[in-house]
């Protein structure tokens, strides 16, 4: 004998006990009793495969608030490039316009021209003072280049007391 769900039928009689009497037997209140009288069957609701619904209980839509798209992003990256060209200073801008603190490698560039690494050094400078940035030098082939809410810290060296030593001669 196979059964199937597709082929069994839902008893026109109501169950012997609702789904509310069997919530109400499940948790009774602490200060009433349970009575063990049998309850009028015809008050009863009757539950049948038609009558119980399978999608959820509509609640009030909860709102989430959409970012405004002039917003700028709330990660800020560092992220190192090269410098090929002198081309590549306007996408070194823009990172640094996103928020970005981009480390620019000069070396690639400067093997080609050393005035192309002036002129691009001298425009980023430029850039970074316009909207209140910061640019530094990192050793002999790099440059930091950060937002406005970024600044680069500098160790100030305290000036030597004593004079330095020359090679000019000295006036007697």
């Amino acid at each position: 004998m196979k059964f199937s769900l597709l082929h069994k039928k839902i008893p026109q009689q109501p169950p012997e006990t609702s789904v509310q009497q069997t919530q109400e037997n499940a948790n009774p209140p602490a200060a009433e009793a349970v009575s063990e009288e049998p309850k009028d069957e015809s008050s009863a609701p009757i539950v049948t495969a038609e009558s119980v619904s399978q999608e959820p209980v509509a609640t009030e839509p909860t709102r989430v608030a959409k970012p405004e798209v002039d917003e700028p992003s709330t990660k800020t990256y560092l992220k190192a490039m090269p410098l090929k060209a002198l081309g590549d200073v306007e996408s070194v801008k823009s990172e640094v316009k996103n928020g970005n603190i981009i480390i620019l490698r000069v070396t690639p560039l400067a093997s080609k021209s050393i005035d192309d690494v002036k002129t691009a050094v001298n425009e980023l400078t430029a850039f970074a003072e316009s909207i209140e940035g910061d640019i530094a030098r990192l050793g002999e082939e790099r440059v930091v280049i950060c937002p406005k809410n970024i600044r680069i810290w500098r160790e100030k060296s305290p000036a030597p007391a004593e004079s330095l030593p020359t090679a000019a001669p000295t006036a007697a």
